[in-house]
């Protein structure tokens, strides 16, 4: 159950990021076009994203010697230092939500909701390397329980976003909501960057 957890906050706090898919997701919100589907298609292709990266690591890992997970660790630690450091500068920026939509389809929307995703070079950094990453010691099972818990995270956090924005705009749009969000992030994923330094000091 703790990886369950563990997977959860992981993913909540990788997903809780101002980028161009979300700011979307707010904005269908706002305007009532196709939430659901909107929701529905974020989710399902985080969900499909996370277990593919842990199961790719899943199955590498068979064939890893000490060197590739020095270099592994290595690498997850820079990707982490530059993450944490985008959310710094992040708390700089103002998000703007203005932005005129007309209406679209369902299967424009469709389209466009896979674009946010799929042609989004973060989407596999964030899922696929850097989940999967780092549950590569996890047993099988906890494998599993870390990756419902952060697919878990991903529904929760798309069906709420999509659905309370148009109820919580005011907050929604606000730029000082989204500094605190980002301050979450910074300070969870910097626990997890020392985390992941002990381990790597453990193999040296």
């Amino acid at each position: 159950m703790e990886y369950l957890v563990l997977g959860f906050f992981t993913g909540l706090s990788i997903i809780l990021a101002i980028g161009a898919q979300n700011i979307f997701v707010i904005e269908q919100g706002l305007k009532k076009q196709h939430v659901f589907l909107v929701c529905l298609i974020c989710s399902l292709s985080d969900l499909l994203l996370i277990f593919s990266g842990i199961l790719l690591f899943h199955f590498f890992h068979q064939y890893f010697n000490l060197f590739v997970e020095l270099v592994l660790n290595i690498s997850l630690i820079i990707f982490l230092i530059y993450f944490i450091y985008s959310k710094i500068k992040s708390l700089k920026i103002n998000v703007n939500f203005n932005s005129e939509f007309k209406d679209i389809s369902s299967s424009e929307i469709l389209l466009r909701t896979l674009g946010f995703t799929y042609l989004n070079a973060h989407v596999y950094s964030d899922t696929v390397f850097f989940l999967g990453n780092f549950s590569k010691n996890f047993l099988f099972d906890e494998k599993i329980y870390f990756g419902v818990g952060a697919s878990i995270a991903s529904f929760i956090f798309f069906f709420l976003l999509g659905y309370l924005s148009v109820y919580f705009s005011k907050y929604a749009q606000s730029d000082k909501t989204w500094k605190y969000i980002n301050i979450f992030i910074i300070g969870f994923m910097s626990l997890l960057t020392i985390y992941i330094v002990k381990e790597t000091v453990y193999f040296l």
